[in-house]
C-alpha cells in the first residue's frame, strides 16, 4: 500500500471510492470537480489517499478550525476493509495535522456506524458523549 497527497487528476477515483463505500456524495454541492480543486489549493496536503498498484483504495479529508484537526470522509473500499487501510489513513492524516501545528485530533461519527467507532477507539480515540453536534445547511448539497 502506497499513501500519498491526492490531486485533481485522482478526482474521477474518489468519487467511484466514495461511492463504492456508501459516503454521500453531492455533486452539485460540496463535491463538485471545481469545488474539490479550490480546497486541494488551499490545503495541497489535506487530502490524502491509499493506493494498491494504481488503484484508489481508501481515502480522508483532513480540515482545521484552527484549534483543532479534523478527520473527515474517511473510506475505504469494501474489498479492502479490515486491512488496516483506515488505520493507515488516519495515522497518516494526524502527521500532516501535526505539521500544521495541531495536536488535538477529532472525528464527527454518525451514531449508528459501530464499526467507525470501534476504528477510533483502536487508534486511541475516545467519544465524548457529553457534546451535541448541530448544523445548519444552506442547501441539500453543502
Amino acid at each position: 500500500m502506497r499513501i500519498r497527497s491526492l490531486t485533481i487528476s485522482d478526482y474521477d477515483q474518489i468519487v467511484t471510492l466514495w461511492q463504492n463505500a456508501g459516503l454521500s456524495y453531492k455533486p452539485q454541492g460540496r463535491d463538485r470537480k471545481d469545488a474539490i480543486q479550490a480546497q486541494m489549493a488551499a490545503n495541497p496536503d489535506f487530502f490524502i489517499g491509499a493506493f494498491e498498484d494504481n488503484r484508489l483504495v481508501g481515502i480522508v479529508v483532513a480540515s482545521t478550525d484552527g484549534r483543532r484537526g479534523w478527520i473527515n470522509r474517511l473510506a475505504v473500499g469494501p474489498e479492502c476493509r479490515r486491512a488496516g487501510v483506515a488505520k493507515a489513513l488516519i495515522s497518516e492524516t494526524e502527521k500532516v495535522l501535526r505539521k500544521h501545528g495541531l495536536r488535538i485530533f477529532c472525528a464527527l461519527i454518525d451514531g449508528d456506524n459501530a464499526s467507525s467507532m470501534q476504528l477510533f477507539k483502536r487508534c486511541g480515540y475516545r467519544a465524548h458523549r457529553d457534546i451535541v453536534y448541530f448544523s445548519k445547511r444552506d442547501s441539500d448539497q453543502v
